[in-house]
């Protein structure tokens, strides 16, 4: 099921890469598709979860409450997590010759510097400057993508070179 899905992802996707052929590899074009579909994915899960799960109230843990932009990026990441690996693993970092496990754990800890990113910035944005939480949640993603990509690409999912 996984290799059928592998598959159609990788079509669709190089289906539209001709016209960008010239302007960059087939990598860099496979991950602006995937890592645009996951961040889509990823903001309108934030949205969701903030204007209709949380109704933008704050949710009470009984030792802490979370405010609801804030409760959105956890629940929001429990989805674009497991679907950003599978896609950066299967489709577009294809290459990597380090273990699953070692992926994972690799992609994990990005994942958990990029939350605390999202958390920092997030706050920054909301209660400092008093940016609108979906505004800000944008403006977060465009810092956040950038420092997740080259960590990826040069750490995550490295490929040896060949020697």
């Amino acid at each position: 099921m996984a290799q059928l899905l592998k598959k159609r992802i990788i079509d669709f996707i190089d289906f539209f890469y001709p016209p960008f052929s010239k302007l960059m590899p087939l990598q860099t074009f496979r991950y602006a598709a995937c890592g645009g579909g996951n961040t889509l994915l990823d903001i309108v899960m934030y949205a969701i979860s903030y204007n209709f799960i949380l109704h933008k109230h704050n949710v009470d843990m009984g030792l802490v409450v979370i405010k609801p932009h804030i409760m959105s990026i956890i629940l929001a990441w429990c989805v674009s997590f497991p679907t950003g690996f599978f896609l950066m693993r299967n489709i577009v970092f294809t290459e990597s010759t380090l273990h699953g496990r070692v992926q994972l754990f690799r992609y994990f800890v990005l994942v958990i510097i990029c939350l605390l990113l999202n958390y920092i910035f997030i706050k920054l944005f909301v209660e400092q400057f008093h940016i609108y939480p979906t505004a800000a949640k944008i403006l977060t993603t465009i810092i956040v993508v950038t420092f997740s990509y080259l960590t990826q690409k040069n750490f995550t999912f490295k490929a040896e070179q060949p020697k």
